[in-house]
């Protein structure tokens, strides 16, 4: 798990960022289908979804000299699943030269995400409770489904594309050991939210936060970010990460998050 990280100074704390997101990813490529490979050189997870950001690769530290022949190892299995991926090239990705490198094998600049994080001491802006609202975890199968298609279209993907990432979920479960948590928010007793705790590394690490579409709006993606910290602060973390969507980030910026670092997304689409 990692030692813990107490502050935003710490020099673990990059490392403790990289290492709590690729606990949260990696498990996608243990769905049906899919296909998990990782060791000290690189992670890569393939989902066989045909959305890109359930596909990737994180954490490469390449030697130079192998560098290329891994990107081209990693382009072959993305051909042979037939599904589109994304490179998280971050602040510790080896060689650094990985981004120019990636190109040359037919990668394309997707953008960048900004990696966040916050004293879990000084949260800020923490709202009052909303009328309707409650955030419950996820604790038995039938509300795994209902967190699932939630989340799925409270992301922006279609519904119709839903059953897939269904199947992944439910192949992963409920986490017992409570280091992996699902959050459900519910409006007047409507499913309408959905976030994700990853305790991991030594950092409270923040995923899937969802609204739905006709629920935006109404702080329910802040309440949805702040009851999972809190409840890692209850447990004794004393920081907590994430990496931010261009809708998320105000958000989170309003909670006290800070960047610390930022990923340069590289995408693959070629058949």
């Amino acid at each position: 798990m990692g030692a813990m990280v107490y502050d935003l100074t710490s020099n673990d704390l990059l490392t403790a960022l990289d290492e709590n997101m690729i606990a949260f990813w990696k498990p996608y490529g243990r769905g049906p289908g899919g296909e998990l490979h990782e060791s000290a050189e690189l992670v890569r997870f393939l989902s066989g979804s045909p959305e890109p950001l359930f596909n990737g690769m994180m954490g490469a530290h390449l030697a130079a000299e192998r560098a290329d022949m891994a990107i081209d190892e990693t382009c072959q299995a993305c051909i042979k699943h037939k599904v589109p991926a994304l490179w998280w090239v971050g602040p510790g990705s080896q060689p650094a030269d990985l981004g120019t490198r990636l190109e040359r094998h037919g990668f394309a600049p997707a953008g960048m995400v900004p990696g966040m994080a916050v004293d879990l001491d000084h949260l800020q802006a923490i709202p009052k409770a909303m009328d309707g609202l409650s955030v419950q975890t996820v604790d038995d199968p039938g509300m795994l489904r209902l967190w699932s298609d939630t989340a799925w279209v409270g992301t922006g993907f279609p519904a119709d594309k839903a059953e897939l990432f269904a199947q992944i979920e439910t192949l992963m479960g409920i986490d017992e050991s409570g280091l992996r948590r699902r959050y459900l928010g519910y409006l007047n007793g409507k499913p309408v939210g959905s976030s994700v705790l990853v305790l991991h590394a030594g950092v409270a690490g923040i995923f899937a936060v969802s609204t739905l579409p006709e629920a935006r709006g109404r702080g329910i993606g802040t309440a949805l970010t702040v009851a999972p910290l809190v409840d890692a602060r209850e447990a004794g973390y004393r920081v907590g990460t994430l990496q931010a969507s261009d809708m998320g980030y105000p958000i989170y910026r309003k909670l006290g998050f800070q960047d610390v670092c930022q990923y340069n997304l590289y995408i693959w689409e070629k058949s």
